[in-house]
């Protein structure tokens, strides 16, 4: 597919698509990021010679794809979450010391944890905040909570 042609369904479709997916998330954060994905799905996989037949039905079905695969990674996170929620604590371990372990990381090492774990912002949004591509985030994310780990394996 020809770039004008994703510019064009861009501009025509791209509030529809954003309010199908605001009402489908409640969040404006996540419809937009979603939206941003489809297209960029749209312009890596429709070659030019071989265009839809219908340009708004396949970018909803591209919208709709995309949708379930954000609440399968949803709800495999909530079952992690409700899994280590139902593990006993080892020995030491308390939410004071996760506190205090976090509390120790460097500043944007905490940031990240924080903005990544607990208000589980998308990389994109995070790398944007902190100068930063994605691939960075999710690099500096990993060694954070390994350093976590790492030190209340020591600390119990």
């Amino acid at each position: 597919m020809q770039t004008a042609t994703i510019e064009d369904a861009y501009v025509r479709y791209r509030r529809d698509l954003y309010r199908f997916l605001l009402q489908r998330t409640g969040s404006h954060s996540d419809a937009e990021e979603l939206t941003q994905q489809v297209f960029a799905d749209a312009a890596s996989s429709i070659s030019g010679s071989d265009p839809p037949r219908s340009m708004r039905g396949w970018l909803y079905t591209v919208a709709e794809r995309r949708l379930v695969d954000e609440l399968r990674r949803r709800t495999r996170a909530a079952e992690v979450a409700r899994a280590l929620a139902a593990e006993r604590p080892r020995e030491g371990e308390t939410a004071g010391e996760v506190g205090e372990a976090v509390g120790r990381l460097p500043l944007v090492q905490r940031r990240l944890v924080f903005m990544r774990v607990i208000e589980e912002r998308p990389y994109r949004e995070i790398a944007r905040e902190l100068g930063c591509n994605e691939a960075a985030c999710k690099m500096r994310l990993s060694r954070a909570l390994r350093r976590l780990r790492n030190e209340l394996v020591t600390a119990s």
